[in-house]
């Protein structure tokens, strides 16, 4: 991520995500898709995908074909799949989206380490592929999950469940852990935690309030970015004055 950052001069990661298409809408997605790509691919440094697109079109089908788009255009491929099941589960899900070309999914460390994200850590590295995790989502009731106060199962200390996770994303190795760019203190405080090791990646900046330079300036280093591009008039120009106002807030 950081070469392609360097190579791309943008720390924006574009998140491919559509509304609900209806039947007749959904023949046309894989175009819409491509075509925002391929408008946008040029100021981004990597696109994240969600069920938006791998729902309607299938893994194998048309967002492979999209990931192989993003690889041409010089872009990282992101699943924000939030794996979370048992050990089995969570190893099938990994190496189908990792066949599929996706250099890192996003897993969400809730369901522990032993026979849960463990095996997901192990296909990773022996496929040399990423995993990011969660730390604290961009949306109102995060709190009530990660922002809960927990008795840390090792220490026996108290602490905020994203602290903990923050921790345990370094214990683990992970490549990031995402913190919504709508909580700027929560930026700060999991920066203070991870130290520059591993990189924060923000969520939820414009359509969820989210600001590039507070949560640049708290610590994040690559804002990811939805609704503000996918539905401006003109996803260009959106995007490349999302990056210029991220270059100039570092």
């Amino acid at each position: 991520m950081e070469e392609n950052s360097k190579n791309k001069q943008s720390s924006i990661i574009l998140a491919l995500d559509f509304p609900f298409q209806g039947r007749l809408e959904r023949e046309n997605l894989l175009a819409k898709a491509s075509s925002l790509l391929d408008m946008v691919s040029p100021h981004v440094c990597a696109v994240k995908f969600n069920h938006h697109l791998t729902l309607p079109l299938g893994i194998f089908g048309g967002v492979q074909s999209l990931v192989e788009q993003a690889h041409r255009s010089g872009l990282l491929a992101i699943m924000d799949c939030k794996v979370n099941d048992i050990g089995a589960t969570n190893t099938a899900i990994a190496e189908y989206y990792y066949d599929a070309g996706f250099d890192a999914v996003i897993a969400n460390p809730f369901v522990g380490w032993e026979e849960g994200l463990k095996p997901i850590f192990d296909v990773a590295a022996k496929r040399q592929r990423g995993v990011i995790l969660l730390a604290y989502m961009s949306h109102k009731g995060a709190v009530e999950g990660y922002g809960q106060t927990v008795r840390d199962a090792e220490t026996g200390i108290e602490t905020r469940q994203y602290l903990a996770f923050a921790r345990k994303a370094g214990k683990w190795g992970a490549d990031g852990v995402v913190v919504g760019a709508t909580v700027p203190e929560k930026i700060r405080e999991i920066r203070f935690v991870l130290g520059e090791e591993v990189p924060i990646y923000a969520p939820g900046v414009g359509a969820q309030g989210g600001s590039v330079e507070a949560a640049l300036k708290a610590g994040a280093r690559f804002l990811i970015v939805g609704r503000e591009i996918v539905h401006a008039a003109d996803p260009a120009v959106k995007a490349e004055t999302l990056r210029q106002k991220a270059e100039l807030a570092k």
